[in-house]
């Protein structure tokens, strides 16, 4: 399929929900395949197709600097991801090992209800463990992934990207396709309107902005002024330029804090 693929184009290509291809298209980097010799089926389903309206190259430039990659971490060359807090591979031999990592790639992708697919990936620990580019290791494929479906969710129903906010909903709230990031104390989508919820205008074009959206929320969920943790977490987002790094970096604070 061409990279300027349309939605016609797309429902003429075996009737698949065009949803459904968003969240296998990077398929080829759960299973350590290149993108040259990636297949086009995994267990009988379409996967690495071409995403319409331009959404996974819009992701992509939301996450990752343009132009020709090159190598930014010495001896890492994998698709498992580095951790911002440990400055670690993500990689766990018993989490990752084949039976448990087929099963839950599976899950990830093999599913035909586009909004039970979206709710795998908002809760899937495995996909948290890949880097959306070797090149950019401490990026998420998790949240890259979750970042195409908003953007193609949106662009199909007419929004163009300047109209496009960062939303901060309650933690119940889960907008199907919209949603990037569900935890305990907040959800964040990617919409048009706001709902009367604080929200931040993405800008213009898609460029590496998450530090100037997060700064420009018109209110935020942390409690900056009294708990520790949350002045850790927001110090840092203010730093962090990359979306799918922040996304993810947000999920890894969280999951310590609760841990703790």
């Amino acid at each position: 399929m061409p990279e300027n693929v349309t939605l016609s184009d797309f429902q003429g290509d075996g009737g698949q929900d065009v949803m459904v291809a968003a969240y296998r298209h990077d398929a080829h980097k759960l299973n350590g395949e290149t993108h040259n010799y990636a297949p086009d089926t995994f267990h009988g389903v379409p996967v690495n197709q071409t995403v319409p309206h331009g959404a996974d190259g819009d992701a992509s430039a939301l996450s990752r600097p343009n132009g020709k990659p090159e190598q930014t971490v010495d001896n890492h060359e994998t698709h498992y991801r580095l951790s911002l807090l440990t400055g670690d591979s993500h990689y766990d031999p018993e989490e990752f090992s084949r039976p448990r990592l087929s099963e839950a790639i599976n899950d990830l992708l093999t599913g035909s209800d586009p909004e039970a697919m979206h709710r795998a990936w908002l809760t899937s620990d495995v996909a948290s463990g890949f880097n959306e580019s070797i090149y950019y290791p401490y990026t998420s494929l998790k949240y890259h992934t979750l970042l195409v479906a908003s953007l193609l969710d949106n662009y199909r129903a007419g929004h163009e990207f300047p109209d496009l906010l960062l939303v901060v909903d309650d933690a119940e709230e889960i907008v199907p396709h919209r949603t990037v990031y569900a935890g305990d104390r907040f959800a964040l989508r990617i919409d048009e309107d706001a709902d009367a919820q604080p929200w931040a205008r993405f800008g213009s074009r898609p460029w590496q902005s998450w530090a100037s959206a997060w700064k420009r929320l018109t209110a935020h969920p942390l409690d900056v002024n009294h708990d520790k943790h949350d002045m850790v977490l927001d110090a840092n987002l203010r730093r962090i330029w990359s979306w799918s790094t922040a996304l993810q970096y947000i999920e890894d604070l969280e999951t310590r804090r609760e841990n703790a």
